[in-house]
């Protein structure tokens, strides 16, 4: 039985296909989740991380750097938001996550609950 705590993903909805999927990582080790996103183009001004219950939603405006008076000749980028939502296992805690944002890296480091995380049992002489 797998016991690894769980960081899945929501489907996307029609109403969020507006948005632009960003590419995430996601490494386990024995005290949390490490998740890394790349967001190009967000500031730690256009980034909004949310919890909800169980539900971890990371936001990002993309800011392309175009005055409003040139209209481009040819872009593949329609959305101007990154969006992406997870669901967090209950054997993380919430509460503890840290987030740090570098070039358009977006880290955030999701510790394991204390009564997840794995302990020595010690064996005494009765």
């Amino acid at each position: 039985m797998d016991n690894r705590p769980e960081l899945a993903q929501h489907k996307t909805s029609n109403n969020e296909g507006k948005f632009l999927l960003p590419l995430v990582d996601v490494i386990e080790d024995e005290n949390g989740i490490t998740l890394t996103a790349d967001l190009p183009g967000v500031t730690k001004e256009n980034l909004a991380i949310r919890v909800d219950a169980d539900t971890l939603t990371i936001e990002g405006a993309l800011t392309l750097g175009e005055a409003e008076s040139v209209a481009p000749v040819y872009a593949e980028i329609r959305a101007a938001q990154y969006k992406r939502t997870f669901t967090l296992s209950r054997e993380l805690d919430a509460a503890q996550i840290a987030a740090s944002i570098n070039d358009g890296v977006l880290t955030l480091h999701i510790p394991k609950r204390e009564q997840a995380k794995p302990r020595k049992i010690e064996v005494t002489l009765s």
